[in-house]
C-alpha cells in the first residue's frame, strides 16, 4: 500500500512542540505522521520519526543512483506488462 506522508501529517506550536517532545516523536511513530511546527502560524519545520527518516533518507538514496534511474526509465518504456496476480506470483506474496 502507498503511504503518502503528507495526508498524515499533524500540526503544533513551538510551545507544545517544546513542553512535549518525546510525546510528539511517541504519537508520530504511532500513527506514522510528521508533525509541522508553527510559531505565530507560520511553519518552522517539521518533526519526523526517526524509522519514517530512515525510509526517507533510504528512497532519496536509491534515487541518487543514475543506474537506478535509468533502470526505471527503461521499465517504464517497456511495452510488456505483468498482472498484478503475476506480480505476487514472481514476488512469492
Amino acid at each position: 500500500m502507498i503511504h503518502q506522508i503528507i495526508n498524515d501529517e499533524k500540526f503544533t506550536n513551538i510551545q507544545r512542540a517544546q513542553a512535549g517532545l518525546s510525546r510528539i516523536f511517541r504519537n508520530a511513530q504511532k500513527s506514522a505522521s510528521i508533525y509541522r511546527v508553527m510559531k505565530n502560524d507560520k511553519p518552522m519545520g517539521v518533526l519526523v520519526p526517526n524509522d519514517l527518516w530512515q525510509s526517507i533518507t533510504e528512497d532519496i538514496e536509491a534515487l541518487s543512483s543514475p543506474n537506478y534511474r535509468q533502470r526505471i526509465a527503461k521499465a517504464r518504456r517497456e511495452k510488456r506488462r505483468i498482472s498484478a496476480k503475476e506480480a505476487k506470483k514472481i514476488l512469492k506474496l
